[in-house]
């Protein structure tokens, strides 16, 4: 056994011996956080000192969001101050689409973070791979990973601000830096489509074995290097190619289309749930669909039902008070200065122990126009089992509400980019319906006999459309999705000026 491999067997046995007690976890990271914040400005702000317990925690320091900590974010990238959110100065900054304002958002990140949240959790990915690919190569050549674009020098040299993915990649220790492709200048560019054709080049020409990143935006590149290439398998490109760690958004959609780019030999496939806020999750078994919850890497996390959400006071549960099946917003503390800090993600528990979850939406991605509250797994999930049964393949699709008018019942309105769309549109859009019916009760109780919430219409989107409306809202890049589900028209309408 090679040293690397030795190595990384010791670390899943730590993590097997941690997941014997996840809040055990959970509470000395707590006590780490909040001891080491206490002289901070927002731990003074909030008498960290007077913190005692998680339930004092709760009692004095509210649940936030990016608004609350922005003044705090602010005196630091201005005022290049220290000790605000985190002890010391925070020099890194991972920007990211806007808030409701329309904003961009500043997260900081430290170097302790990175070490210990987002390099750690890598580490046990790995851990959890070799001990179930045996006879992986994973070691024995390089690995790719999509990235955003370089520092933004909006406030002074002394900041370093960019996608939390370039962050993640300048500072990778040496010897993992060896084992990735292509160097920092090619990988960060910000002209997209030129970025995208100098990658394939160089990729194309070396031993690679991985790629990670969102899907649609991997699939643009895989393809580009097969047209390069002058060949139909990318196995032909890359004998060794064994691996693709997606996340970001749904993986079903796209892994018949990945399955033909690699149609020699099967690959696997391991979903994360990797955000600038931290890495959340990782899918510890290839023989599953969900992810294990990273507990014991620094971030201490609550748990806000979803039903309690509008509540003035809202109480969430800790790792050891959840409950499977159960739609929770994310709130997180981490040793970046985020303090209760609601992301925006829903999540829900497959199982208690080992801790897993799967997303299962966006705190403000749903539609609930008419009282469907119709959510993010809902509609993946109908979509998939429409396209099982027509075998059609999508590439990018948004869905908003048509609001009632005085001679007509809402509805909702699916656009939808297909690769291979279905022979019988009305049977798809028939289909669809029933499975959202199956899969929600109330969208199924608000389209009974048409009265409050008509058959959905779909919209088909020429080739390219999602793209364009990217590039034309400068969003092309690694990190840019499409939205998936709006309770507005906003979106959908600025698409559809363009189909």
């Amino acid at each position: 056994m090679s040293i690397a491999k030795l190595l990384f067997k010791r670390r899943y046995n730590k993590l097997q011996k941690d997941l014997k007690d996840p809040f055990l976890c959970q509470k000395r990271i707590f006590n780490y956080l909040i001891s080491r914040a206490k002289n901070t400005k927002w731990g003074i702000d909030h008498s960290y000192k007077n913190i005692n317990s998680i339930k004092d925690y709760k009692q004095q320091v509210p649940i936030s969001t990016y608004e609350d900590l922005e003044p705090y974010i602010l005196e630091i990238l201005k005022g290049d101050k220290a000790d605000v959110l985190w002890p010391g100065k925070i020099n890194l900054f991972s920007k990211s689409s806007g808030t409701s304002s329309a904003k961009s958002k500043f997260i900081p990140v430290t170097k302790e973070s990175l070490k210990s949240n987002h390099y750690k959790i890598g580490k046990d990915l790995l851990a959890t791979y070799f001990n179930q690919v045996k006879r992986t190569k994973l070691l024995y050549g390089k690995s790719f990973a999509l990235t955003g674009s370089r520092q933004n020098k909006e406030f002074g040299k002394n900041k370093y601000i960019s996608d939390i993915s370039v962050l993640l990649i300048k500072f990778l220790p040496w010897w993992v830096k060896l084992r990735r492709s292509p160097k920092f200048a090619i990988a960060t560019l910000s002209e997209w489509e030129t970025k995208i054709y100098k990658i394939a080049k160089v990729l194309s020409r070396q031993n690679i074995l991985s790629f990670s990143g969102v899907p649609s935006w991997n699939l643009l590149l895989m393809k580009k290097v097969l047209e390069l290439e002058n060949k139909e398998d990318l196995h032909e490109v890359w004998p060794n190619f064994e691996l693709f760690i997606h996340g970001g958004v749904s993986f079903s959609p796209y892994k018949s289309q990945f399955e033909k780019l690699f149609k020699s030999r099967a690959i696997n496939y391991l979903e994360v749930y990797n955000a600038s806020e931290g890495f959340f999750a990782f899918q510890d078994d290839l023989k599953r669909n969900d992810m294990l919850l990273s507990f014991n890497s620094a971030i201490f996390y609550e748990f806000l039902a979803l039903e309690d959400l509008d509540n003035d006071n809202p109480q969430t549960c800790t790792i050891d008070e959840v409950e499977i099946n159960k739609n929770y917003a994310l709130v997180i503390s981490t040793n970046s200065g985020l303090w209760r800090y609601m992301i925006g993600d829903t999540i829900k528990f497959t199982s208690l122990n080992p801790p897993r979850v799967i997303v299962s939406g966006r705190v403000k991605s749903f539609i609930n126009a008419f009282g469907e509250e119709l959510i993010i797994d809902n509609a993946e999930k109908a979509l998939n089992r429409a396209n099982d049964k027509h075998s059609t393949e999508i590439k990018e699709y948004t869905v908003a509400p048509v609001f009632m008018s005085e001679n007509n019942t809402g509805r909702h309105q699916w656009l939808i980019e297909f690769n291979k769309a279905p022979k019988d549109l009305n049977q798809y859009i028939n289909d669809l319906d029933r499975e959202l019916k199956n899969l929600n009760s109330d969208y199924e109780a608000k389209r009974y006999n048409d009265m409050t919430l008509a058959m959905p219409e779909l919209i088909i989107a020429r080739d390219n459309l999602f793209y364009d409306w990217l590039k034309a809202n400068n969003r092309l890049g690694g990190q840019y999705k499409v939205p998936r589900l709006k309770n507005d028209r906003q979106i959908i309408d600025d698409i559809l000026r363009l189909n």
